[in-house]
Order: structure tokens, then C-alpha cells, then sequence
């Protein structure tokens, strides 16, 4: 190739590069409008909480590992089928339980055959899309306000009847230690 030639090569190939930098950066905009925030960021999160592969977790959600790597890069903006979604949403909630949360294999093994296995039924207003799973502020304002001690003792006393809220005081303890 003249040197002519791969100079106008080289200027087509660095256009394409910015064009899909360009769509990748407006897909991740699109998926914090969507999702809350970007896609690549939720997944991360259950790949280290479950300690396990990328690929591992498409197969749990049901999705090829090439489109949940296309759409955890922004290289594609959504999760086209909402099973999918509610899987994923499932698999957010998984990790905190108790037993999840603190590393337990067997717990965790059986969250990911739960969510697995599932065939959860989704419509328009089933799935929180918009809703972010970032409870921090939450866990915050709940250490302002209380020892842990005393978030400890409330949520023996919530986990029967209203265990999501247990597990919440819980970890405002364990964080606020």
C-alpha cells in the first residue's frame, strides 16, 4: 500500500473510531436515563458479588455473552428482552441477603439457580427500570440516626414481618462499623 494510500486509510479508520466512540458515549447516556445508571456498572457489581465470570452471569440472565459484553461496553444502549431485565433486577436484590452478602458459596450458589431457573412474567409497569439500586444515601441517614447497636436490635425485631427493611438496618450496621 502507497504511503498516499494508507494515510487515507488511516483518516477513514480514525473516523470510524470516533463515530463509535460517539455512539458508544450516547448508548451509556441512554442506559443512565433508562437504567439509573450504565449497564457495564450493574453488572460489574454482580460479577464481583458472585465471584463469578461475565460469561457465567449471561447464562444465569439468559442473554449470549456477546450481547451482555455489547451492552455492558455501550456498544448496544438496552437489554432488549425484559425477562432479562427482571433476571437481572432478581439477581440486584439477591445480593442483599444476608447470607448472599456475606460471602456464603452455598447462598450464593442457590440465588443463581433461583434466578437461573426462573420464569419471571414481566409487562410495561412490572420492572423498575428507572429505579437505581444505590441505597447509600439510605444507609447513611440511617447511621446518622441511630448506634448500631440500636440498628442491630431493630431489625431482629423487623426481620419477620418486613425483611427487606431488616436486611437495610443491617447493613447500615455492619458499614457503620
Amino acid at each position: 500500500m502507497s504511503r498516499t494510500a494508507r494515510m487515507a486509510f488511516d483518516g477513514v479508520r480514525g473516523a470510524d473510531q470516533v463515530e463509535d466512540h460517539k455512539i458508544v458515549q450516547r448508548n451509556i447516556a441512554l442506559q443512565k436515563e433508562w437504567y439509573g445508571e450504565p449497564l457495564g456498572d450493574r453488572v460489574r457489581r454482580l460479577v464481583v458479588a458472585f465471584d463469578i465470570s461475565q460469561a457465567f452471569l449471561a447464562e444465569v440472565l439468559g442473554i449470549s455473552a456477546p450481547m451482555l459484553s455489547q451492552v455492558m461496553s455501550g456498544r448496544r444502549a438496552k437489554i432488549g428482552n425484559p425477562v432479562v431485565l427482571a433476571k437481572m433486577i432478581m439477581l440486584e436484590r439477591k445480593v442483599l441477603v444476608p447470607a448472599v452478602a456475606a460471602g456464603d458459596r452455598k447462598a450464593m450458589q442457590e440465588a443463581l439457580e433461583d434466578v437461573r431457573d426462573s420464569r419471571p412474567t414481566v409487562g410495561r409497569d412490572s420492572i423498575p427500570v428507572g429505579a437505581v439500586a444505590d441505597d447509600q444515601g439510605v444507609l447513611v441517614a440511617l447511621r446518622d440516626i441511630g448506634e448500631d447497636e440500636d440498628l442491630t436490635e431493630a431489625a431482629k425485631l423487623l426481620d419477620e414481618d418486613f425483611p427487606s427493611l431488616a436486611d437495610l438496618l443491617r447493613r447500615a450496621a455492619k458499614n457503620g462499623s
